[in-house]
């Protein structure tokens, strides 16, 4: 009696425990897809990597002259760079907002991402899909042009972009991005090669993660609805001491989205030109002590 009472609970226990880890491996599977971008910039284009709440993700860019300069200009690390500070904040898991400033034309953004779909682990929802809005101001010096200084409303530029992403292993990343960029009054206080007012474009950025930390980069940003040279960038991502470093070689030395689309690109190889980006996510969120 004694036996089949042990083996009895023996079998319960076995079943329960069973049933235990396949509840459990569900679960997990449906989980969310971590990690499908190393931040929340690839390159030059913000990623479905979305922030968790109160975070604050601070990004610093660079980019540099073109590289035909030789070693006399050290490659381009001679000439002026242009530098892009910018801050996000995430209200929730799902929106942030951020601000920006961009060396070139004194630009400053502010823009937001919102967090759709996050894919997950069964591929009930196959693919992470966000949205970003912003708006820039021209706050250059054009007083030389006395009576046709622009106003508020001529210096203003927008951008619209859409993010789907698919992380396919743990090595292998792809986002696509349908892009636009607005400008009220292109010229001619805008630095860029376009003379219209609106661009659209098709992003698409890749990531292929070699080792723990490291992942070899690309993007490419082709134009729809102009002739402008496209925008063509390859590089490598580095994780180190709570910070993702970007360095790649890019054909565009403007860094914002409008830019981006507008600003106009070197020929791909003799018109790289070397970029590096900082990223780094601070936690603001004040824990309270348990009693």
């Amino acid at each position: 009696m004694k036996n089949s009472i042990l083996f009895l609970f023996l079998f319960l226990f076995v079943q329960v425990t069973a049933f235990a880890q396949l509840e459990r491996k569900l679960a997990n599977e449906s989980q969310e897809i971590d990690l499908t971008f190393h931040a929340p910039r690839h390159i030059n284009l913000l990623t479905v990597e979305p922030l968790d709440k109160k975070t604050l993700h601070f990004a610093i860019m660079h980019t540099f002259g073109t590289i035909d300069g030789g070693i006399r200009n050290l490659y381009g690390l001679d000439n002026s760079a242009v530098i892009q500070f910018s801050f996000e904040y995430a209200f929730s898991d799902k929106f942030s907002l951020g601000a920006a400033r961009q060396s070139r034309d004194k630009i400053y953004n502010l823009y937001g991402r919102y967090h759709l779909l996050k894919q997950t682990q069964n591929d009930k929802i196959p693919i992470s899909l966000s949205f970003m809005g912003g708006a820039g101001v021209n706050t250059s010096d054009y007083s030389f042009l006395a009576e046709d200084n622009p106003n508020f409303a001529e210096r203003s530029s927008f951008a619209f972009q859409v993010m789907a992403a698919r992380k396919f292993s743990d090595k292998i990343s792809f986002q696509v991005s349908p892009m636009l960029a607005y400008f009220i009054d292109p010229n001619p206080i805008f630095l860029i090669e376009g003379d219209q007012n609106l661009y659209l474009a098709l992003g698409f950025s890749g990531k292929y993660k070699f080792s723990g930390k490291s992942s070899f980069t690309l993007q490419w940003i082709p134009n729809l609805n102009n002739d402008l040279r496209n925008n063509l960038g390859v590089g490598i991502d580095l994780e180190a001491g709570g910070h993702v470093f970007q360095m790649y070689f890019v054909t565009s030395q403007l860094l914002n989205e409008q830019y981006l689309l507008a600003g106009g690109n070197g020929v791909p190889g003799e018109k790289f030109r070397l970029g590096f980006n900082v990223n780094r996510v601070f936690a603001t969120g004040i824990k309270k002590k348990s009693n």
